[in-house]
């Protein structure tokens, strides 16, 4: 029997399961009706999975479009088909590098860079994703797409591997980061091991593992969930007043006086979240996304967001 829940799960995803697989087998241990995750994960890559129930679904595009950090390993000398330790190995070079040799090549891939899109990702041309074309062993033309890389940091270099920090925009490909760094090492790259440690507001300091979760009694799982509003901490907040609470909550446009402009979280006034809007420069506050009900948090979920 599948119930109707609202809330944010902080998944520590493990290697080896795809981030869909890590959806539906949580999605079984609530019980939910509906769920949804923020931001794909590759088998090989573990750590930070925002897994969305309820009303949360409808705020999933804040956290896809927020910053990500992850710890990433770089193989130097070796390059595979897929950029990452599950291809096939393409070639092999000798390693003979400075540190400071890494340092100046790191430091021309920091800031706003351009980034032509793996054939082996989720990318759809004429309809086909591009790593099922890869797998026929065909090629297209991708266009390159402008991410910025806000922090990369070499943390540790044993002669083969890099360790790397990376902080990054939305739609950056760490496979292709690292394929460009081998790529202006000379000698080639690929990841051999990959972690995301924070979305947006999230980090995987507050995120539990399935262990935790399969050990929890049924009573606290529902305690292990963040609000909905979570979601929308980076947002400015507009309380409003009935009537002009409820107009809103109806797809209303409404005229308020100078606010902030742009994408806000809008609550009831002494009451619950209604949804985000777009709050214009003349004062007037277009719907977005609204919730269907205000959604409550348990006091469980209370004292945990209270303890973050």
């Amino acid at each position: 029997m599948r119930r109707r829940l609202d809330g944010v799960l902080l998944l520590d995803k493990p290697t080896g399961l795809g981030s869909n697989a890590a959806l539906q087998a949580v999605k079984r241990l609530y019980g939910a009706q509906k769920a949804g995750h923020a931001g794909t994960l590759d088998p090989l890559a573990s750590g930070l999975l925002p897994v969305l129930f309820g009303e949360a679904t409808k705020f999933s595009q804040l956290a896809l479009d927020a910053d990500k950090e992850y710890l990433a390993g770089a193989r130097l000398g070796i390059t595979t088909t897929t950029a990452d330790a599950e291809g096939e190995v393409l070639e092999r070079r000798p390693v003979a590098l400075l540190e400071s040799a890494i340092e100046l090549a790191l430091a021309r891939l920091r800031g706003p860079i351009e980034q032509v899109p793996p054939m082996y990702s989720a990318l759809k041309h004429a309809g086909q994703p591009l790593y099922a074309l890869a797998r026929q062993g065909r090629s297209v033309t991708r266009a390159a797409r402008r991410v910025h890389i806000h922090e990369l940091q070499l943390l540790r270099f044993d002669g083969e591997v890099l360790e790397l920090r990376i902080r990054c925009s939305k739609g950056t490909y760490v496979r292709t980061l690292v394929e460009d760094l081998g790529l202006a090492l000379g000698c080639g790259a690929h990841v051999c091991s990959l972690r995301r440690t924070a979305a947006g507001v999230f980090s995987i300091a507050d995120a539990v593992t399935f262990d935790q979760l399969q050990l929890a009694a049924p009573a606290e799982l529902d305690g292990l969930l963040l609000p909905v509003e979570r979601l929308l901490a980076g947002l400015p907040r507009v309380d409003l007043a009935t009537p002009l609470a409820e107009r809103f909550a109806q797809g209303q446009a409404i005229q308020l006086g100078p606010t902030t402009v742009g994408c806000c979280s809008v609550y009831r006034m002494q009451g619950g979240l209604l949804g985000i809007g777009d709050a214009g420069p003349l004062g007037e506050l277009r719907p977005r996304r609204l919730v269907a009900h205000v959604p409550e948090p348990t006091q469980a979920a209370e004292k945990h967001q209270k303890n973050l």
